[in-house]
């Protein structure tokens, strides 16, 4: 209790303050947004947790500290303003002055590069499931009938399989879209993975990932599992600080999962965690392209997520039946 003791602080105030904002139903909208929020991203706490554990401790807990400001406020906030400002050709103080004083003009302007966005994020999280799924030195399995084949073990010693992968997903999408837009923002997060995961491991001293590297990740990690919860949570309000206060909340407590996760070694204990969490990125990769043509329920996105996490967790608690391995 005592990990997410911050996170209730923090609830309390947030509800207080829509409460004064805008009376009940604010109020009920911040915690609609708070819990959308958790339930998109708590396969994002499994996988921060998982690299925070191959991090430098001044690391991991700078991650706790600097990264709350960065998530709650850069990229629940500033990150969306700076999109917007971007697609409008607007500065960012106009673009500021245009979500406090017109937000249906600025939910517009979102709403016409949501498409971009998608593509971005979409390329950027199937990276991170290909570097899990093809992995050859994992030792621990849980769905066999794919982790296990024989093609795609194959398949994981080609050289670059990954990016063999994502870019042939990226020619058929620009294919079908016919939009220079979308191949620029789908590359651009092919290209972005690329770049990190290069110089983290020219950085990696003796398994201890590089910590302005992983912290770079874990930070756009946490930009892209946000993007369908920013956009999304117009659908529910038009004013910008009911929607940073609401995705804030729930960003708290999704970090307050993470040093949970990494202080009671979590992962350790439930072996096929870690495992769920990287399928679900790969949904959410998937669900973010198809978002480019069609659209799809938040509360969908986040159920699947939770699913496959509570899946997970229920075949880690077998294993460990079968095992005889008693959890804490």
């Amino acid at each position: 209790m005592k990990t997410f003791k911050s996170s209730l602080l923090i609830a309390i105030l947030g509800l207080s303050l829509a409460l004064i904002m805008g009376g009940l139903h604010a109020f009920y909208i911040v915690a609609l947004l708070a819990i959308l929020e958790i339930s998109l991203s708590f396969d994002n706490a499994v996988v921060n947790a998982k690299i925070l554990e191959n991090m430098e401790k001044k690391w991991q807990d700078r991650f706790i500290t600097w990264g709350i400001p960065v998530a709650v406020f850069g990229m629940r906030f500033l990150f969306p303003i700076l999109i917007v400002s971007v697609a409008s050709g607007l500065s960012t103080m106009e673009t500021f002055q245009m979500a406090l004083h017109d937000p249906t003009s600025y939910h517009h302007t979102l709403h016409s590069v949501e498409k971009l966005i998608y593509a971005f994020g979409g390329a950027f999280l199937m990276m991170v499931f290909l570097h899990f799924i093809f992995e050859t030195d994992r030792e621990e399995k849980w769905i066999s009938i794919i982790e296990e084949s024989q093609v795609l073990g194959r398949m994981g010693e080609m050289k670059s399989i990954q990016m063999m992968i994502t870019t042939a997903i990226g020619i058929g999408l620009v294919g079908t879209t016919q939009s220079y837009q979308i191949a620029l923002a789908y590359f651009s997060g092919i290209l972005l993975y690329s770049l990190i995961a290069s110089l983290d491991e020219l950085l990696n001293l003796d398994g201890i990932r590089s910590g302005v590297m992983g912290f770079l990740y874990l930070e756009i990690l946490d930009a892209s599992f946000s993007f369908d919860g920013v956009i999304g949570a117009f659908a529910l309000s038009s004013d910008i600080f009911i929607i940073m206060i609401g995705l804030g909340i729930g960003a708290m407590f999704v970090r307050s999962l993470t040093l949970y996760m990494l202080e009671q070694k979590t992962l350790a204990e439930y072996r096929y965690l870690e495992h769920g969490a990287h399928y679900a990125i790969f949904a959410l990769s998937v669900i973010m392209l198809a978002e480019i043509f069609v659209s799809i329920d938040e509360m969908v996105v986040g159920t699947i997520g939770v699913l496959f996490i509570a899946v997970a967790t229920y075949h880690s608690i077998q294993a460990n039946k079968d095992a005889k391995i008693p959890l804490k």
